[in-house]
């Protein structure tokens, strides 16, 4: 689908020169003389490269078509995650580099949104709040106060946050998938 250069907006995914691009930043600029243009910073989904990109606010450019589809989680082997489609039963695998990091999130039967591209997963949504379980944390040393109140803590799954310094180890904490952040104590 075509979009104005204008209306390129931050976490898009665009098609340009042959690959798809993922919109990091966006400036409009109107310069006192000539047209005004967008620059955009970019990430290659494919290659993992960045580019700069003017384009005058009279190009057009083209937004990728993306179809999203939830999917239940199975399992894990060495290289892939494995997912089934809650409505036809269907399973699919998508590559460890694509879920990277917050792989580490995935339980059985945790509901995620993947997002395709020509019928190739390319980003995995989690829900944004999800339940863990914190399986070690340092001491919380009294008067600490003046520099940031947080201490480190080990989940369950490996994943290393920073939590306020009442949580103790074994305790349940609601965790923002979107950042990695503590949201609260259960």
């Amino acid at each position: 689908m075509k979009i104005n250069a204008g209306e390129i907006r931050v976490g898009m995914l665009i098609e340009h020169k042959n690959d798809l691009w993922q919109v990091l930043k966006t400036q409009h600029v109107k310069p006192g003389k000539g047209g005004a243009f967008a620059q955009v910073e970019m990430k290659s989904i494919g290659r993992n490269t960045k580019l700069n990109e003017r384009f005058r606010s009279s190009e057009s450019v083209e937004k990728a078509s993306l179809e999203d589809i939830n999917f239940n989680y199975l399992y894990s082997d060495e290289n892939n995650y494995f997912f089934m489609d809650p409505k036809t039963f269907e399973q699919t695998e998508i590559k460890k580099e694509i879920v990277g990091e917050k792989g580490k999130l995935l339980i059985e039967n945790l509901e995620v949104t993947v997002s395709f591209y020509n019928e190739n997963p390319i980003s995995i949504m989690f829900p944004n709040q999800i339940n863990c379980k914190i399986s070690s944390t340092d001491v919380a040393l009294k008067g600490q106060t003046v520099s940031s109140s947080y201490k480190p803590a080990i989940l369950n799954n490996g994943l290393k946050i920073q939590v306020p310094p009442f949580v103790e180890a074994n305790d349940e904490i609601i965790l923002d998938t979107r950042t990695l952040e503590y949201v609260k104590k259960i």
